[in-house]
């Protein structure tokens, strides 16, 4: 009997995700969360507006989405200020990326990240046979400096850099990513992730100068706009690389529901800065959580905070395990000295309620 041939790179990769879901987690226990706070989602929901659209798309699902996102290009170029020739719309920004990386990223070639930072990236750079090379994080920060040291070593095809970061929720200015661009060796892509962008203070995005050729940026709508469950996001880039895309994407890939909620989203910056009131309340709420049980709170510039345990891996890892018996999701980072911490989002009152209930029953069990 024929069986299919899997290619040589194929057979020798892990049989594993970057991530187990939210979901797949419900299903192995059997029970719903209490409080659903490991995924980086909002748990303050989408723009009314944009659940409107969505509704009022919903029975147009029986035909394709726009190919080309047409009006939600043209909205994001009029919010931005530049061409919409320099936006690529797709499955969000891991969809992107991973589009980023079979353009770009041959058996072989040269990828530079940081280690611990976002494992989704990483899973592509390995699907397409890349090598990557890591560089350790400082102070709990990204090291820019230290990226571009690594990435002029190895002659790296793609330079990854997530600011404001995941998974510690730290960030670096302006200034210092400008400098970062500006340092980018020749023939590397500097991959810019700014999903958490909409979260973080004033003065942390660098202006957009949309045809630099050394930098690709990624937004998404999966966070503080609330349409995680829709799969959509963007990339700003010089037109000739934004082009490219079409040659390789799923034309067809983002659905006309993902794109009505995500134009009407766009739409409506009062729901976003309403948004951003609660996500400030949040994530002062979480530091007194976190304190209240002897623990510390790093400063976030994302919709979730990273909370320092204070002891190694192993008993992080403890006491995520005690907060899911909880029906409590959370996550932590995956590398020391990271994963002396735990992740937690910052969600409505209600989950963190629960979490500050159920925080210490699961250390008193450690």
């Amino acid at each position: 009997m024929s069986t299919a041939r899997f290619t040589e790179l194929v057979e020798n990769l892990p049989a594993t995700v970057p991530f187990v879901g939210p979901d797949a987690h419900m299903r192995a226990s059997g029970r719903a969360f209490r409080a659903r706070l490991g995924a980086n989602e909002s748990g303050f929901g989408p723009s009314p507006k944009a659940i409107a659209a969505m509704q009022d798309e919903a029975a147009q699902a029986w035909m394709y989405g726009d190919s080309e996102c047409h009006d939600l290009r043209m909205a994001l170029a009029a919010h931005h200020q530049i061409a919409p020739e320099n936006i690529h719309v797709g499955e969000g920004i891991d969809g992107i990326l991973g589009n980023l990386v079979r353009l770009l990223v041959a058996p072989g070639d040269a990828v530079v990240t940081s280690d611990g930072a976002y494992p989704t990236f990483n899973y592509h750079v390995a699907g397409f046979g890349g090598a990557l090379h890591k560089v350790p994080y400082r102070d709990d920060h990204e090291d820019p400096a230290a990226l571009l040291v690594r990435a002029e070593q190895v002659g790296a095809k793609l330079l990854y850099f997530c600011n404001p970061d995941n998974p510690m929720g730290s960030w670096h200015s302006a200034r210092i990513v400008q400098r970062l661009i500006d340092a980018v060796p020749e023939g590397t892509l500097l991959v810019l992730d700014e999903a958490y962008i909409d979260a973080a203070p004033e003065g942390t995005a660098p202006a957009l100068d949309a045809d630099d050729t050394r930098v690709i940026r990624m937004r998404t709508f999966s966070k503080l706009y609330g349409l995680a469950g829709m799969r959509i996001g963007y990339a700003i880039g010089a037109a000739p690389l934004i082009a490219m895309f079409d040659r390789i994407r799923n034309h067809f890939g983002v659905g006309r529901l993902a794109q009505a909620g995500a134009l009407a989203a766009l739409h409506d910056q009062a729901w976003l800065a309403h948004v951003k009131t609660n996500l400030d309340a949040a994530r002062k709420m979480l530091g007194e959580i976190a304190s209240d049980n002897g623990l510390h709170a790093l400063p976030s510039a994302t919709n979730f905070v990273t909370i320092d345990c204070g002891h190694d891996g192993a008993y992080a890892r403890k006491l995520v395990q005690e907060l899911m018996s909880r029906d409590v999701f959370v996550r932590m980072p995956f590398v020391a000295p990271h994963d002396r911490c735990i992740r937690v989002s910052a969600g409505p009152p209600t989950e963190l309620a629960v979490f500050a209930e159920v925080l210490p029953q699961a250390l008193r069990n450690i």
